[in-house]
């Protein structure tokens, strides 16, 4: 499978927490590729898109079940340690990535289309203030 290093490299973003304890640091720092602290859709759809990539083991442009269920361990192992993500704006960055959200026609998996697609929603589930991006202020306290 093609999922060790660049499966290290992907799942960092979806961790809500940097080390210092600081909400949305790490989401930022992974998911802003152009270093900026602010996280926009066109950065959101592009980081997906490497996401599916590297979780469509089969490359046949979709996600399976099976897949799905790589993946999602794959971001649980990420967390272990990164604090509490049940809650707020973590929650809403989980629930984001998960094969419920993203298999808009029912049917058990989660094209490419589909997983990119669904960038606008997922920002809008992370984006507090609804200013169409996504910066430190969109975390913490009341998140």
């Amino acid at each position: 499978m093609k999922l060790s290093f660049t499966m290290t490299l992907i799942l960092l973003p979806v961790a809500a927490f940097a080390a210092d304890g600081v909400p949305g640091a790490h989401f930022i720092q992974n998911w802003d590729l152009n270093s900026d602290a602010v996280v926009t859709a066109d950065e959101l759809r592009e980081r997906r898109s490497d996401v599916f990539y590297t979780f469509d083991s089969d490359e046949d442009g979709v996600l399976t079940a099976e897949e799905y269920t790589y993946f999602d361990e794959a971001r649980a192992l990420d967390m272990q340690g990164q604090g509490d993500h049940g809650q707020g704006r973590m929650k809403r960055v989980n629930d984001g990535m998960t094969l419920a959200f993203n298999d808009l026609n029912a049917d058990g998996t989660v094209s490419r289309d589909e997983f990119v697609g669904q960038v606008d929603a997922w920002l809008a589930l992370i984006d507090r203030n609804g200013d169409g991006e996504v910066t430190q202020a969109d975390f913490g306290p009341n998140g």
